[in-house]
């Protein structure tokens, strides 16, 4: 099949977990005999144009194009999407898949040139706040055209699913994201930058976003008596005025160190070494971040909303969303109790590298894209 991907930022590339996932499933579709082509965006990087990285035409084996957009928060998923959807339509694709809410308002586009159109709703975008008033409209519109135009939805979490089929009496698929095994590092460079050793911190590691809840964990962690640090890794992505907010909010406290945008092998060394990986977020589709972190054998905490509980099953901890009460009560009691987080850590890997197998999510949207039960 000739496979055309957009709704992305760009591949490779860890700016968000939309990025990993789309290149995880070109590239395995290029190992499998089909051709794909991604239409990446141009612009500078999320994080901050010290991150951007030369523009490829290929990418083991995938088909990279560059559209065009504007570096202006809200527009420009906005334009490249109009831009690849309008290349998708005059390509010669046998499916075009859309990753993300926002882009397919433009899905209509190659239905007009009777494409089959492929939607991967990745969680429920419009909801997190970081978005204006017009940004969460044209989400929302984009979520609408998706309802009414697309071939096939897919979705994430059970939570997702429901919202389709009540708000717009829409059957989806659930097909989740798979995960390869993390590369254990012993700490060197993270020593060097941080000061970190192992075990000696407590890790969130994404997006420095609204929604994220990382304003109720730096609340929690600084009720905690512990000697573990708080690491807070990753880059703003849109939300710099987040950022210096949180930053502002732990400035006294020495425990807390704020990395910025990471990845390669310092970020290996951050997953291998920590103490436990906490994601208190308000809504997720099934977040990447948490899936690596047990990949790598921790012990995770994390709020109970639907995307979060589905990924981790009985290997972890939860607490109440929004609750900073009940989740200094179960940071305070892991870091108490060690021989908890042992635990937890001994079946991590094992278990969500068995239930979320690339190959088994390959196999599954093959069948999506030749229009098989």
């Amino acid at each position: 099949m000739r496979i055309a991907m957009l709704g992305h930022k760009r591949i490779p590339s860890r700016e968000g977990g939309v990025e990993i996932v789309v290149e995880e499933l070109a590239v395995r579709m290029v190992e499998r005999g089909h051709e794909v082509t991604v239409y990446n965006r141009s612009g500078h990087h999320v994080s901050g144009k010290e991150f951007d990285t030369s523009r490829i035409s290929t990418w083991k084996g995938v088909r990279i194009k560059w559209v065009p957009t504007i570096d202006y928060k809200g527009l420009a998923a906005m334009i490249s999407s109009f831009f690849a959807a309008i290349a998708c339509a005059f390509g010669r694709f046998d499916v075009v898949h859309f990753h993300a809410e926002g882009p397919c308002a433009m899905i209509w586009i190659p239905k007009l040139f009777r494409k089959r159109c492929i939607v991967t709703v990745h969680g429920l975008d419009h909801a997190f706040p970081k978005w204006g008033r017009f940004a969460r409209s044209y989400i929302l519109f984009g979520e609408w055209c998706a309802a009414k135009f697309a071939d096939e939805i897919v979705v994430l979490n059970r939570q997702v699913q429901k919202y389709f089929m009540e708000k717009y009496k829409r059957n989806t698929k659930l097909i989740p994201n798979g995960i390869v095994p993390g590369t254990k590092r012993t700490a060197k460079e993270i020593t060097t930058k941080f000061g970190l050793s192992s075990n000696s911190y407590v890790l969130y590691l994404g997006r420095i976003v609204e929604g994220k809840g990382i304003e109720y964990l730096l609340e929690a962690y600084q009720q905690c008596q512990t000697d573990k640090k708080l690491v807070i890794a990753g880059g703003a992505s849109d939300s710099s005025e987040y950022m210096k907010l949180l930053q502002r909010s732990a400035k006294e406290n020495k425990r807390i160190v704020f990395t910025g945008f990471i990845e390669g092998e310092l970020l290996e060394e951050l997953y291998s070494n920590a103490y436990i990986y906490v994601l208190p977020s308000d809504g997720e589709g099934m977040p990447l971040s948490l899936m690596e972190a047990m990949s790598y054998g921790n012990c995770c905490l994390v709020s109970d909303i639907s995307g979060c509980m589905e990924v981790i099953g009985t290997h972890g901890v939860s607490f109440k969303k929004g609750s900073v009460e009940e989740l200094y009560q179960h940071l305070q009691y892991l870091c108490d109790y060690p021989e908890c987080v042992k635990e937890y850590r001994e079946n991590s890997a094992e278990y969500i590298l068995k239930k979320f197998s690339w190959d088994d999510v390959v196999d599954e949207w093959i069948n999506i894209y030749r229009g098989e039960p």
